[in-house]
């Protein structure tokens, strides 16, 4: 039978474009479809849009310290419209991007949501597009809970939408989507509340870094309701009311709710059930370690699927899976080893095991090694903001297994050790490298 296309990909979010122009650089017909804006969540409601609040409230906290070095001080006035009509134009600037990316690539983009029909056959638009192998990547959605009032919420996507900055907000999860927002919006002068399932804020850290960045932010005013959960949201004449439930019963009011409670996958209207791809309960595409579902012909990566939902492991993915398939070159990715960072302030990174998962899996075998001090920065700004660097080891020859770090540049850091722990270091490497001195990282050679 001859196809359309010898791949076809449904989303052109990160894992869908790096499988789409890494497929075609071996010279196959690839097309492509996308019925929002190229690059999926990451460029248009996540990663970028929200780095680029991060930087600008970053000039919010280190106003209050610039007088110490030297600059006078003077009023500023932070005008939140300006600022995202600025970020709308970057992004557009980035779809363009990506869009004579796929040109020069040779792929073939289609505007439009692609359903199944059969096993090798798509419909777009009303139009039926058949192909030897299909590949989902539609990433994931921010889920809401079942509580009444919810519609009065918002989630990350409208975040960039605010027509202006609420005096009043309150953050409904504790992971890293809502704590990254809530300690922007705190940055901006924003009275900030959270409210969190856990007993401890960001679930799945280390729990040194979870521990130091809850207290950075309660230093900075946030405040915390942890075993708690909304009850119910409602409207009022002054705004919003939240009734909380749980360790305390409060009622909390905001000018916007953000709910952060989790992500949950876009496919239940691909019609995967016309040609029997499983799923589990939650929606989400299961798949083995080269992205195949159970069907042969029809592959899944990115947050859809049941791996790691993260941008850069839905681009390792895509392009695993196009090597594979395409290049006669079976690649696997390594998800023992993938950094992670949360961009609140105190920012917070990790790679490898936390020191949880180390003692669950070696014994007594682990040691930890850990400081925590005042950056320079800090020491002469008059801040408060201390920075804590741990790693995790076991065995004789204490083989690093997770590096955490809590503090300024913690992210950048933390990136490049994570090479060096992938390549089994131990901590007397890190004992006989010289650091550069003054900086935070040199601290990881003296530990």
């Amino acid at each position: 039978m001859t196809f359309d296309y010898d791949l076809f990909v449904i989303g052109a979010g990160s894992g869908g474009l790096a499988a789409a122009k890494t497929a075609a650089s071996y010279g196959v017909r690839v097309g492509i479809a996308e019925h929002e804006a190229l690059g999926g969540t990451c460029a248009n409601r996540g990663c970028i849009p929200k780095k680029l609040i991060v930087y600008a409230a970053d000039f919010a906290l280190q106003n209050q310290m610039a007088h110490r070095y030297g600059w006078t001080e003077c009023d500023n006035y932070f005008d939140w419209t300006r600022f995202t009509k600025s970020v709308d134009k970057h992004l557009d600037s980035i779809n363009e991007s990506f869009s004579e990316q796929l040109q020069k690539s040779g792929v073939d983009l289609i505007k439009g949501y692609a359903t199944f029909v059969d096993n090798h056959t798509l419909a777009v638009n009303g139009r039926k597009i058949t192909a030897d192998k299909i590949l989902i990547a539609v990433g994931a959605r921010p889920s809401l809970p079942d509580i009444p009032g919810i519609e009065f919420a918002i989630t990350s996507r409208e975040m960039f939408h605010l027509p202006y900055l609420p005096k009043r907000f309150v953050v409904i999860g504790g992971g890293y989507i809502g704590i990254e927002f809530s300690s922007m919006m705190n940055a901006f002068g924003c009275k900030v509340t959270v409210i969190n399932h856990d007993e401890q804020i960001l679930s799945g850290f280390d729990d040194d870094v979870r521990a130091r960045i809850q207290q950075g932010l309660s230093q900075r005013g946030i405040r915390f309701f942890h075993k708690s959960t909304a009850k119910e949201i409602k409207l009022c004449e002054d705004g919003l009311l939240v009734n909380i439930k749980g360790d305390k019963q409060a009622t909390v009011a905001a000018d916007s709710i953000l709910v952060a409670t989790g992500r949950a996958p876009n496919t239940e209207k691909l019609g995967l059930e016309k040609v029997g791809v499983e799923l589990d309960k939650k929606g989400i595409i299961n798949v083995n370690e080269y992205g195949c579902t159970n069907i042969e012909n029809i592959f899944a990566v990115g947050d859809c699927s049941s791996r790691l939902q993260l941008t850069p492991v839905a681009k390792a993915e895509g392009e695993a899976f196009a090597h594979t398939v395409f290049g006669q070159t079976p690649k696997i990715v390594n998800y023992d080893e993938v950094p992670t960072a949360i961009f609140s302030r105190p920012e917070g990174a990790s790679v490898g095991m936390t020191e949880q998962q180390a003692r669950e899996k070696f014994g007594d075998a682990v040691q930890c090694f850990s400081t925590e001090f005042k950056p320079l920065f800090s020491q002469f700004g008059g801040s408060d903001d201390k920075a804590m660097l741990k790693i995790v080891t076991q065995g004789e020859n204490q083989q690093v297994l997770g590096a955490h770090m809590v503090g300024e540049h913690a992210a950048d850091i933390i990136q490049c050790l994570g090479v060096a722990i992938r390549k089994g270091i131990t901590k007397k490497d890190l004992d006989e490298t010289i650091g550069i001195h003054p900086t935070t990282s040199e601290e990881f050679m003296t530990l």
